[in-house]
């Protein structure tokens, strides 16, 4: 055992010297602890699960706490550093540590470690930046923000994948679809949550590649859309933050996605969702059946109609332009722009959005032929379309030129003069949801201002894009930005850096009619919540004149409900009962502030043919309650016991029936978590809503 010979502590911070020269700081909020051992040029550390009992380490001592390569040259926290260290916080955080690292090798750059935690949270955020303290450029590469070994055997572990929802034994290399996953330690009933908040195919998290070691940063030289970032003299860089979740005690690995996880991202992410004063609670359309097919007097009828069920958001999807790039709108099919049809909307109570393309232009638009150099460059120089295979969309902008202003000032024309709302972004920026020709990704142009070289432009993309959404909140606070999938580059992808500075993002064009469409609609909920917040998954196509509107609906009910269809096609019933349906979901919006929220429904797994599933979105904070959705998807089952989680154990609630009110039982909070209440469904498909409120 190493001899303290003193110890001194800083806002939560200890450090301790020891007889042999080393020495240990601790970052500790009573929830996690982070051990240092700065010693002999080195930075290392461990990672602790801080309540009482729970006193175990969850990796390796002496892991390598971070890798990257500069220059071709390899670092990580066995390097030789000159050290020193400092408390700090961010905006949100209690307690914060950051590390300066210099070189003793390579003096010309420097590097921070900073980590941060959170009130009551067993939760580490890390952030690495660099600063170019020398006088050449510095390349960048394979950088992991977080490199340590797990503490227990890897043989007993679980790496649950793709969004933390499915379980994968031994080495696993993640993708985009891996903003989040645990590794579960089967033995011990616990684990750690890596969330990686890196944009769109940037991102890398690997897991026992070598049998113990988990790596989550942005993409290595070897594989596709690898990172590397140019850091001129006097330039800094700071990565997206790695954050790590610790649990113990449950069997199961979701348990911490529905709390540690989704209370970090809620509280203190930032994400944009959260920063709405009053959330979105049922939006419409245009795109399916109608696709360009549309004109003022359409808009009008269907604006009309949807109003009449409860819409509150009416965006107008592609077809109201001239063309791709200008967007100015089309005079034929709006003879009088598009003020007085965003006018009538409004007088419907209605807020309006457009669908625009955030980097693309037909080649006959006046922006693509008076600015060229805007444009992506392929292999060969050639302008290129990186969104379909055929290319018939016009030539992809690249965000990291001056296109970037061109289409901020285009978004703030139609807000200023049209009164916009809601701002559809779409079409591929970096890389593309349909093809998968690895050569035809990012820029190559050798010439843009923001890039200087293919395997930059991929982080430079999406950074200029995620900058622009802030830009425009800052001149624009209530524009809702949904960033659609086919702009993150891959098919229904969402994560991190997209919910941090859009509101939504466009997650699906589900095709199908009917149950189908319904189960498709909450499976993808599922998959990505809770560890992405589920209000920001907006999943088109399904349609207000289906004949299982009803149930549609109420799958919508589990994440942010928006519609397409036509509204004409209902009958005044059909309305009146849209408008009952949605009336009765913003009061529990009002009750309970439900958006915010969403849980596994215990005993209901992944939705599927043959089986029931659910939801909850039970508020955590003032135990008020929330909402519940059950449904029977081919089961012939026709009832099954539904408990609850999440609740005030001592408290007394009633559950009611959705729209009706009526009362089905009332229990305490550990009654509905131990004894539950029966829900039946007669039809083999079908499904309900519950309100549980507390008396």
């Amino acid at each position: 055992m190493k001899k303290i010979l003193f110890a001194i502590f800083i806002c939560g911070i200890m450090s301790l010297l020891t007889a042999s020269g080393a020495e240990t700081v601790i970052l500790d909020n009573g929830t996690v602890r982070r051990e240092f051992n700065v010693a002999d040029g080195t930075i290392l550390s461990s990672l602790n699960y801080g309540k009482a009992g729970c006193d175990q380490n969850y990796i390796k001592p002496d892991a390598k706490e971070f890798s990257f390569m500069v220059n071709d040259k390899k670092y990580d926290g066995w390097s030789e550093w000159n050290v020193s260290y400092r408390d700090t916080t961010d905006n949100l955080s209690d307690k914060g540590l950051v590390f300066t690292l210099k070189s003793k090798t390579s003096p010309e750059f420097i590097v921070k470690v900073s980590y941060f935690t959170y009130p009551e949270l067993p939760l580490v955020k890390k952030v690495i930046s660099f600063y170019n303290s020398g006088k050449s450029n510095l390349k960048l590469e394979a950088l992991d923000v977080e490199n340590f070994q797990i503490g227990w055997s890897e043989r007993e572990t679980w790496t649950m994948r793709y969004y933390g929802r499915y379980r994968h034994v031994g080495p696993y290399v993640g993708d985009w679809d891996d903003p989040l996953i645990t590794l579960h330690d089967m033995d011990n009933k616990k684990g750690i949550a890596v969330g990686n908040e890196a944009p769109g195919v940037t991102k890398r998290t690997s897991a026992l590649v070598d049998g113990r070691t988990l790596a989550a940063g942005l993409r290595h030289p070897d594989q596709s859309y690898a990172f590397r970032k140019w850091i001129a003299p006097g330039e800094s860089f700071t990565a997206p933050a790695v954050f790590t979740a610790l649990y113990s005690g449950p069997e199961n690995p979701y348990d911490v996605m529905n709390t540690t996880v989704a209370d970090y991202t809620r509280k203190y992410m930032g994400i944009r969702f959260e920063k709405l004063d009053k959330k979105p609670m049922f939006v419409y359309n245009t795109w399916f059946p109608f696709y360009t097919k549309i004109d003022e007097k359409l808009v009008m009828e269907l604006a009309d109609a949807a109003a009449e069920c409860g819409v509150e958001e009416f965006i107008i999807d592609d077809g109201w332009q001239v063309c791709h790039g200008d967007w100015e709108p089309n005079t034929e099919k709006f003879p009088n722009g598009l003020k007085p049809v965003f006018d009538h909307m409004k007088k419907l109570g209605m807020k309006p959005g457009l669908w625009v393309t955030l980097g693309t232009a037909q080649p006959y638009s006046k922006v693509s032929r008076q600015h060229p150099e805007w444009f992506v460059e392929d292999k060969n120089g050639n302008l290129s379309n990186l969104h379909t295979e055929a290319g018939t969309d016009g030539y992809t902008a690249c965000m990291a030129t001056d296109w970037k202003d061109h289409i901020k000032n285009v978004l703030m024309g139609l807000v200023k003069d049209n009164g916009l709302s809601y701002a559809k972004l779409d079409f591929a920026i970096a890389t593309s949801a349909y093809i998968f020709d690895d050569e035809r990704t990012g820029c190559y142009s050798g010439k843009h201002p923001y890039h200087r070289d293919h395997a930059e432009s991929y982080y430079m993309e999406y950074k200029r894009a995620l900058e622009l959404f802030d830009e425009l909140h800052a001149e624009a606070p209530d524009l809702f930005i949904d960033c659609t999938y086919e702009t993150a580059g891959k098919m229904n992808l969402n994560d991190y850096a997209i919910v941090k500075h859009a509101e939504g993002n466009w997650l699906s064009n589900i095709q199908q009619p009917g149950v189908t469409a319904a189960l498709r609609m909450r499976l993808m909920a599922w998959q990505r919540s809770p560890a992405l917040p589920v209000s920001t998954l907006v999943i088109g196509n399904l349609r207000m004149n289906d004949p299982e509107y009803e149930l549609l609906l109420k799958s919508l009910a589990g994440a942010l409900p928006i519609m397409l269809g036509d509204p004409r096609e209902l009958s005044q019933k059909d309305k009146q009962n849209f408008k009952a349906w949605t009336d009765w979901l913003k009061e529990l919006q009002v009750r309970h502030g439900y958006m915010s929220f969403r849980q596994d429904l215990p005993g209901f797994a992944e939705p599927a043919e043959g089986c029931w599933d659910g939801f909850m979105r039970i508020n955590t904070e003032t135990k008020s309650g929330g909402l519940i959705g059950v449904f029977r998807h081919g089961s012939a089952e026709r009832e099954r016991t539904v408990t609850l989680k999440y609740l005030d154990p001592a408290r007394k609630y009633v559950v009611k029936e959705g729209k009706t009110g009526r009362k089905i039982v009332s229990m305490t909070g550990s009654e509905l978590e131990t004894e539950g209440f029966k829900v039946k469904l007669d039809k083999r498909y079908d499904g309900q809503l519950f309100e549980v409120v507390a008396l």
